[in-house]
């Protein structure tokens, strides 16, 4: 049992009913296993994603599906150039039976947040945000509201290149945990949306509960038990230090990002029912953790050089380390 008191279940139960969930969700999203196993780590780390792509390829049925899939109590805010952050978060309305102000909840206040095209919405409602994802909890009028566990926000964006979109800011990027790309189907997966859509005979697709919030928060527990050698450890550290000295960034990415890329390697660990991690779970999980994190030198942009590049080169750069070096975390020594 954590610290919390939430009971964590052993990585193998967690790995059955993780592969439980992806299968569900994979029924109606086609052909994005490699995506979805990253959403879903992203969640079981407690983090947040940003799935940023292109329109019509299946962000929203993506985010609507993990939370039918998970049990979740589910809203959808469309961000709109004139959205309010108290459309966000809630505000205080007069109550003329009562003759004084109450508090409306505003739709955060749920376990699972689709952020829809969130770049459509200026920073200043963007940022209404912030609170919410770092802190789990939202502040109006001075009084602070916690928001219930288990809290997730999955956001939309469409790539900035398109008309009417507001490029997030960075301190908001850097509250994601990862971020991840679908990109088009193949032919034969396109077909297969086709066949589906024939064969159930309705526009809209509805996924039974496959785990609940509790049960969730046991999975998300599990990762706690999870143990990370020290050679994977540091491993991590120069993976991230290696993008702060590459000749292409302005700025690398920051501690935030190491901690991304641990809690996501014990992530996927305990999907595979192991109890822990190995250098492949790191390298499986450092473009979406990374990338997002770093800023390009202006002359970067006109040689479309791209972040996952950077990262890419990283990581054939970094040497990966060989097992045996024990945890000093866990054991109380300190560390060589």
């Amino acid at each position: 049992m954590t610290e919390t008191g939430v009971q964590a279940l052993p990585p193998y139960e967690v790995g059955r009913l993780a592969a439980a969930v992806l299968d569900s969700v994979g029924s109606v999203v086609v052909g994005k296993r490699d995506s979805l196993e990253l959403v879903l780590a992203g969640i079981l780390a407690g983090g947040h994603v940003l799935l940023e792509d292109l329109p019509g390829l299946g962000k929203t049925l993506t985010a609507r599906s993990f939370a039918q899939a998970l049990g979740l109590d589910f809203r959808r805010l469309q961000f709109t150039p004139d959205l309010l952050p108290a459309d966000v978060t809630g505000s205080f309305l007069y109550d003329q039976r009562k003759g004084d102000f109450s508090f409306r909840a505003g739709p955060i206040f749920t376990n699972f947040l689709l952020a829809d095209e969130i770049n459509r919405t200026p920073p200043k409602t963007q940022a209404a945000l912030l609170e919410a994802m770092q802190e789990k909890q939202v502040s109006v009028e001075g009084v602070t509201y916690r928001l219930d566990p288990p809290f997730h926000v999955l956001a939309t964006a469409n790539p900035i290149e398109y008309e009417g979109t507001y490029p997030l800011p960075e301190a908001q990027l850097d509250r994601f945990m990862l971020r991840v790309s679908f990109g088009y189907p193949t032919a034969e997966e396109e077909w297969d949306v086709l066949r589906r859509r024939m064969s159930r005979r309705q526009e809209e697709t509805f996924l039974k509960p496959v785990v609940d919030a509790n049960t969730l928060q046991s999975m998300q527990a599990a990762l706690e038990m999870i143990t990370v050698e020290d050679s994977i450890g540091r491993y991590i550290v120069a993976l991230t230090s290696a993008t702060r000295e590459h000749s292409s960034v302005l700025v690398g990415s920051s501690p935030r990002g190491s901690i991304a890329l641990l809690l996501l390697a014990r992530a996927r660990a305990v999907m595979a029912g192991r109890d822990f991690v190995v250098p492949e779970d790191v390298k499986d999980v450092a473009v979406p953790a990374l990338a997002h994190r770093i800023t390009l030198r202006p002359e970067m942009w006109l040689r479309r050089v791209d972040p996952s590049f950077v990262v890419d080169e990283v990581l054939q750069a970094t040497p990966a380390p060989a097992s045996g070096a024990l945890p000093t975390y866990a054991t109380g020594q300190p560390a060589t």
